[in-house]
């Protein structure tokens, strides 16, 4: 029986080998890489994992600065996305987060009342709030970034230009229509800045 096992494993991976034969080093990104059109069951996996571990230890550094505060990962995207958007209505808040009304209030009144958001009455439709961060929550979103972009930035030179070109596609990838209309809506509010 283990015979067979073996026997059909080194079949597998026969065909694999033929399926799925390394790129040259030119054609790969940082001369590491290979053809990616046959994706296999655990290389998918692979994928999951590396998302779960790097989400982990990306986010690690921010809860623990909101977990002093009594905060958690609720409040960060709330002061993420304010801070992306100052003027944000309820609404848009809402649809970025995909959250209910009731679950956004949960996070939201404390931040208003600790003075870390404020809110204001639309211009045009005084039903509308919008929401701004208050100098509090400035600082504290400020705090909260700094801490993760250090993560980001080592990964960023380690991985190389083309690497990172390729993980903004991945993650564009990784999002349903909706979530990528309101990527773009970000970035037309707040582009990127790019090296002249």
């Amino acid at each position: 029986m283990s015979t067979s096992l073996t026997k059909s494993g080194d079949m597998a991976a026969m065909r694999d080998a033929v399926a799925d034969p390394p790129l040259p080093a030119a054609a790969a990104p940082g001369g590491a890489g290979r053809n990616l059109l046959f994706l296999r069951e655990e290389e998918l996996r692979l994928a999951q994992d590396l998302l779960f571990f790097g989400y982990r230890d990306f986010t690690a550094g921010a809860d623990q600065i909101l977990a002093e505060l009594g905060m958690g990962r609720a409040h960060h995207r709330v002061l993420h996305f304010v801070g992306r958007r100052p003027g944000i209505t309820v609404g848009e808040l809402l649809a970025i987060l995909a959250i209910t009304k009731q679950s956004l209030g949960r996070v939201l009144t404390p931040l208003v009342e600790e003075g870390y958001v404020t809110q204001s009455a639309g211009r045009s439709d005084r039903r509308q709030r919008l929401l701004t961060l208050a100098p509090k929550g400035v600082a504290l979103e400020r705090t909260l970034f700094e801490r993760q972009r250090e993560w980001v930035m080592r990964a960023y030179r380690e991985a190389g230009p083309v690497a990172v070109d390729g993980f903004r596609r991945v993650m564009r990838g990784l999002m349903g229509e909706e979530a990528r209309a309101q990527l773009e809506r970000l970035e037309q509010a707040a582009p990127l800045r790019r090296a002249e």
